[in-house]
């Protein structure tokens, strides 16, 4: 891989919650993860719902800041970055949102929102703002005459891909697509994705996908990065980590994924409980409590993120001999 666009190191976020009656608890969203992109790399964050995904996909874009660790873009820590310089480099980092209903102003054009960021940044003169939105417009497969409409004009898709058209206004160089097509119909959500992955590749983008569904990361990411309860529990290439998994969370999510071809279809491996609450993990692996290979040295300390095989880390004491 060239050399990094962005990198995290040892990144972690502590949420602290606040009663009125009892003390605040501490969530460890987020602990202790290393991930890097390079520019025109796609990257897919995958596990089960409060495993810490879309924390870290805004830490990664200075959206929240870090309780441990450092996130550098370019060659730069974001949290050395001073203040009257972060608005040149926000322009470099945008995010698409998972709900295309609510990330936009129903009460404002379309158009108007998309030049928000050409005006902000000053990227392009006011009288030139309509023809640029144009050009995003049809970038996204919309007509430029749309700019015009307001949201409720639009379906689900149209939406997105309004939302797609403003995060690419300012020319980001890292984007992070957060759960992009959970909402949408299925046929739709294949031509959103088709529309990510040519844009990605069109203009070189760093791409942090974030998704559960674990056919569309393969079909669109280069590595893939397996989270479960803030840690991340193995990370490679997207074909080898699918075709070989090496964790047995990681063998878990494949196997409860639907398969076409009934030649291929894997036995389900069903997970015993519920996952443990990120105020409380367990010692040592986080997954030991509802892993079929756990043993007593599970418990004992946190298993190291180390090489297993070929341009892959797994986070498991047992990986190569339970593989």
């Amino acid at each position: 891989m060239s050399a990094p666009l962005i990198e995290a190191t040892g990144l972690s976020k502590t949420f602290t919650s606040r009663g009125v009656f009892k003390r605040g608890r501490a969530v460890q969203a987020v602990r202790q993860v290393d991930v890097a992109l390079a520019g025109g790399e796609a990257v897919g964050v995958v596990g089960e719902s409060g495993s810490g995904k879309s924390t870290l996909g805004r830490l990664m874009l200075g959206l929240l800041p870090a309780t441990e660790g450092t996130v550098r873009f370019d060659g730069r820590t974001l949290d050395k970055i001073p203040r009257a310089e972060w608005r040149t480099l926000r322009r470099r980092m945008q995010i698409v949102f998972q709900d295309p209903y609510g990330s936009l102003d129903p009460r404002r054009r379309v158009g108007a929102q998309i030049a928000d960021g050409l005006a902000i940044h000053g990227l392009v003169p006011a009288g030139e703002q309509g023809r640029r939105v144009g050009e995003l417009l049809t970038m996204v497969g919309l007509d430029p005459l749309q700019a015009k409409r307001f949201p409720h004009e639009f379906s689900g898709g149209q939406r997105q891909r309004v939302g797609i058209a403003r995060a690419l206004a300012t020319s980001p160089d890292f984007l992070v697509a957060d759960e992009p097509v959970s909402s949408l119909d299925v046929s739709i959500q294949a031509q959103i994705l088709q529309l990510l992955g040519e844009l990605r590749r069109d203009l070189k983008l760093a791409l942090l996908f974030i998704s559960h569904d674990l056919p569309v990361v393969r079909h669109l990411c280069d590595r893939v990065v397996v989270m479960y309860l803030g840690r991340v529990m193995e990370e490679g290439p997207a074909e080898r980590v699918f075709a070989e998994p090496a964790h047995p969370y990681t063998r878990a999510l494949i196997s409860a994924t639907p398969r076409l071809d009934p030649g291929k279809r894997t036995k389900r491996i069903l997970l015993p409980g519920d996952p443990p609450s990120p105020s409380d993990p367990p010692s040592g692996c986080v997954f030991r409590t509802r892993c079929a290979h756990a043993i007593e040295a599970c418990a004992g300390a946190v298993p190291a993120l180390r090489a297993f095989g070929e341009a892959r880390r797994v986070a498991c004491i047992r990986a190569e001999e339970i593989a």
